[in-house]
């Protein structure tokens, strides 16, 4: 869906999500997102009667369920689904987005737990809430190909951790070398926790 096919209070929060993930929520203003969002600066107040709060909260909960929808996306996208490969779709969506467009911008939910997290307790609460929404259909992903469901949900978090690790650095480094590296060297841990994928003699199998 396109900014222009969204109605002013869809606008608005894909807005705060975007100027978040760019600035940070401190550096990012309600006047900038009604300008971002090309809506009347007067409807803020209207749709989000909870002030800046209010729509930063919004725009984390949206960070997480359009996270949250990608993982489906990138399991239909793959013939024969592994956990490397879905960890491997899930990088390629952000090397892509630097390599194209450079690197002003992280994800938005990590941008607001950094800035809110001790200040705002219900924006913590909302980044919280975004990564387990987006850690549910992962887990899930892995337990449809056959890792156990032990094992699923603490894989789910070290995907979601390494990612945004990565992320983190690629931004400071100006360089996807970061987020290649990570799904070169998880790739081959994930995919041994299929059941029957274990090597036989313990270690990672080069080239897995």
């Amino acid at each position: 869906m396109g900014m222009t096919e969204r109605g002013p209070r869809e606008r608005m929060v894909f807005s705060a999500a975007q100027l978040i993930r760019r600035d940070g929520v401190a550096a990012t203003g309600m006047r900038d997102v009604a300008a971002h969002a090309e809506a009347p600066r007067g409807s803020l107040q209207h749709y989000f009667p909870g002030g800046k709060e209010q729509l930063v909260n919004e725009a984390v909960a949206w960070a997480g369920r359009y996270a949250s929808k990608r993982v489906a996306l990138f399991m239909a996208g793959m013939t024969a689904p592994t956990p490397a490969g879905l960890f491997a779709a899930m990088v390629r969506q952000w090397t892509d987005e630097y390599e194209t467009l450079g690197f002003a911008s992280g994800c938005p939910v990590a941008a607001a737990t950094v800035d809110c997290a001790e200040s705002t307790e219900s924006t913590r609460r909302s980044a919280a809430e975004a990564f387990a929404g987006w850690a549910a259909p992962i887990a899930q992903a892995l337990m449809d190909m056959d890792v156990p469901a032990q094992r699923a949900e603490p894989l789910a978090t070290l995907m979601i951790s390494a990612l945004e690790g990565a992320i983190l650095m690629v931004r400071a480094e100006q360089d996807v070398r970061p987020l290649v590296a990570v799904a070169r060297e998880l790739g081959p841990l994930l995919d041994q926790a299929v059941r029957g994928g274990e090597p036989k003699h313990g270690g990672l199998r080069d080239g897995a």
